[in-house]
């Protein structure tokens, strides 16, 4: 199973292996001018059915399939069949062919929908929550293919499940990337090249890259493949939300590379030379870009000049690759990039014409293997690689995954943005929902579902001590202390333990190999226990005080926002999770502003147990 992680490279092999850059152009920044779809009415969309309507707010009912529960308003596209009638698909008024798209969407319990890239390719939208294993029919798969004439139980066939499930629970948002590649047509219309997706991230994790689609999924709106057709969503299988859509189309002509000629020249330069004064150690013309015309290891220069035709106006980005030296690129005889190091990148605006072009390659370092490549990006113009596919690979690091089979802990550093916990124990479990405790806080930090730890920072080389969860990951911001003393529910959290008389007593493993941690503050004995729910749902946690002192107060989540949904389940951050109070010994939990938002605390006297649902 591919995972994507971080590459970490010995000090000297800073240049990106072209692997490397191959794999980041479908993720990288979109270039192209946004189209955000306006979510004020529904004139974005062909003759909609009554099942779907705009909305200013949306929340599920968690014990109520296919229920959707919103307010006037606008900003959310929602679709809710009602009186026992089933919804239509919804049409974008646009066709498209290279595509990228973002959005959020929020799934009711129990519901299904698809997004059909030109009406025919179907990501799958379904409430997936607590799903283990995903199959080709789970949140976040490309769905299969259908044929009729195929036996019984295999008329679906060509499915692709995401790689991990990472899917949130009904009411929560989640968030959807897509970059799409259309099939390819030759002069007559035959199909020359297969749909693919580049990449589809859900909730900020990659599940597909470079997934090539052989035909259209079951459910396609009819079985011919096209260059353009209309972006389209599932609305007949049921109650759905989005909002904040983006739409991206790559439908411009690329730039290109005409009358390239090439010089190599022996020896180290920082700068560009005189050329007039240095003999040429070879010369000729090229169709592409190449290092590979110099027959020098080291200790020369390559130059290219040409001409560069354009015929989009707008913005376009240049990225360039020098391993083992410095680059420098000139367009319409006017420097864009000329910084020292492996890589640089710039921006320039370009009319439709002609125009001069220099690129120059100066290789200084012998330990590093000579090769060139230049990306470029546009309006309208995804990233492509507009030199030869020649970026010398690096020595690629296998990443040291650590799986969860059973319940198992790892303690390391994490860094919660630009924060690093130095006490963190990790906990992960065969059921794919896994958290991080700070020891120094007493506080859960944040929670994944899907795969446990991506530990190449810790062991690789020299390493830093540092883990990365591999999945979804919800971060409960700043580390504070779990519990505090306070005078009244209104006075401020503080950001330490200090004057708390806090120490951590480490944790004990109980008979499932899962961790129960220990510490004491304020005079009182605190012990903390988490577990997994056994739908893998989430995380349910168990805390018990011993000699108590007045005052105590738990700090059940803190964000932009918090609203009670009913009594005992709170959303946490704009739908980000749900805290459910499932016993708090007749306490009363309070919502109170704070720093840049809302808190929700809890007086906490003997015990309390509530669950983390995401």
């Amino acid at each position: 199973m591919i995972v994507l992680v971080m590459k970490f490279f010995s000090t000297k092999k800073k240049y990106l292996r072209l692997m490397g850059l191959l794999a980041t152009l479908a993720t990288s920044q979109w270039t192209y001018a946004q189209n955000k779809i306006d979510l004020t009415s529904l004139s974005a969309f062909v003759n909609p059915s009554a099942s779907w309507r705009i909305a200013g707010d949306v929340k599920a009912d968690l014990k109520e399939n296919n229920k959707l529960q919103y307010t006037t308003g606008t900003g959310v596209l929602i679709n809710q069949p009602e009186g026992g009638q089933p919804g239509k698909d919804l049409f974008f008024n646009f066709k498209h062919g290279d595509v990228d798209l973002e959005l959020d969407y929020m799934m009711a319990k129990g519901s299904n929908s698809g997004i059909y890239l030109q009406g025919r390719y179907e990501v799958q939208l379904l409430d997936s929550w607590g799903v283990v294993n995903p199959k080709s029919s789970d949140n976040g798969s490309i769905y299969e293919r259908w044929d009729e004439a195929r036996p019984v139980g295999a008329k679906g066939y060509d499915g692709h499940p995401p790689r991990q499930n990472t899917s949130r629970a009904p009411g929560l948002w989640q968030h959807l990337k897509i970059s799409f590649q259309a099939p390819r047509f030759d002069a007559l219309g035959k199909k020359i090249e297969n749909a693919k997706i580049l990449s589809l991230v859900l909730n900020g994790v990659v599940v597909h890259d470079n997934l090539e689609l052989s035909a259209e999924t079951r459910g396609a709106v009819n079985n011919v493949e096209v260059a353009q057709d209309a972006l389209r969503i599932q609305g007949d299988h049921g109650a759905v939300a989005f909002r904040n859509i983006v739409i991206w189309q790559y439908d411009k002509p690329r730039p290109k590379l005409t009358g390239l000629t090439y010089a190599v020249y022996k020896g180290a330069y920082e700068q560009e030379p005189d050329y007039t004064k240095l003999p040429v150690e070879a010369k000729g013309s090229s169709v592409t870009l190449n290092s590979g015309v110099s027959n020098l290891n080291n200790n020369f220069l390559l130059r290219y000049t040409g001409m560069l035709e354009v015929q989009e106006p707008g913005e376009y980005t240049f990225d360039l690759r020098t391993p083992g030296g410095k680059g420098f690129l000139k367009i319409d005889n006017k420097t864009l990039l000329e910084k020292g190091g492996f890589r640089d990148k710039g921006k320039v605006q370009l009319q439709p014409g002609t125009f001069p072009f220099t690129l120059v390659y100066s290789k200084t370092l012998d330990w590093a293997k000579a090769g060139l490549g230049l990306s470029v990006s546009g309006p309208g113009i995804r990233e492509y690689i507009i030199s030869d596919n020649n970026v010398p690979g690096d020595e690629a690091v296998d990443p040291i995954l650590v799986n969860a089979p059973v319940n198992t802990v790892l303690r390391s550093f994490m860094d919660i943005d630009t924060i690093r916990v130095v006490h963190a124990v990790n906990v992960g479990s065969p059921l794919k929902v896994n958290y991080t405790y700070d020891m120094d806080n007493g506080m859960i930090v944040q929670v994944w579902r899907g795969n446990f730890l991506d530990a190449t920072p810790m062991w690789h080389e020299r390493g830093d001590g540092s883990s990365r969860p591999v999945g979804a990951v919800i971060k409960f911001g700043k580390p504070m202390p779990g519990i505090e003393q306070l005078s009244s529910a209104a006075q401020a959290w503080h950001a330490d333990t200090t004057s708390s008389g806090f120490k951590p007593k480490g944790y004990v493993i109980d008979e499932f190999k899962r961790p129960i941690f220990k510490y004491t503050m304020y005079g009182a004995t605190i012990q903390d226990a988490t577990r997994v729910l056994e739908n893998s749902q989430g995380l349910e946690r168990e805390i018990s005080v011993q000699n108590p002192t007045a005052n105590l107060y738990l700090r059940l989540a803190a964000g932009s926002t918090i609203e009670m949904v009913s009594e005992g389940l709170y959303l946490i951050n704009d739908k980000s999770f749900y805290i459910r109070l499932d016993n708090a010994n007749g306490a009363t939990p309070v919502i109170r502003n704070a720093d840049n938002g809302k808190e929700l605390i809890i007086p906490i006297q003997n015990t309390l147990k509530y669950s983390l649902l995401f």
